[in-house]
């Protein structure tokens, strides 16, 4: 396991750029439309839509494994890494949720950040794979003592 190279999850690069060519698509509508309140309302969701394809590039990458004497999690947020040692994680598990109709899986990530406890909840949209593969490759590599359920 000490050689164990370091894993990361992110979302799809096809992904961000379909949703960023949806926000320039927004963007030419809104220029185009006739009426100021039609401009008003598509112009908010072109830059809603870009916003999130700013987002999901500036996480990238989202989660990242690193296995070995001292394993950790490195999470991509908004204001840049955030790394977890094995000691700051409390529980890692797998939960479902119903979202419109259908269960959707979610990989829960109980932190102790700085003072505050912090829940981490990724999908397969933030890791670009099955939540379930990631939990099983945590669970491989290392993470089995803080996991549960």
């Amino acid at each position: 396991m000490n050689d164990a190279q370091p894993v990361s999850w992110s979302t799809p690069v096809a992904g961000l750029v379909a949703v960023t060519g949806g926000g320039i698509l927004l963007v030419v509508v809104a220029i185009l439309a006739k009426d100021g309140p039609s401009r008003l309302l598509v112009g908010l969701a072109a830059a809603a839509v870009l916003g999130m394809a700013a987002l999901g590039i500036r996480q990238r990458p989202r989660l990242t494994m690193v296995p070995g004497s001292e394993p950790r999690l490195v999470v991509g947020t908004l204001t840049g890494p955030q790394e977890y040692a094995l000691d700051r994680i409390d529980r890692i598990r797998m939960v479902s949720y119903r979202r419109i109709g259908r269960k959707s899986a979610m990989l829960e990530v109980d932190v102790r950040h700085d003072d505050t406890e912090r829940l981490l909840i990724f999908g397969r949209w933030d890791l670009g794979t099955n939540p379930h593969d990631v939990y099983d490759a945590l669970v491989v590599n290392g993470f089995a003592s803080v996991s549960s359920d």
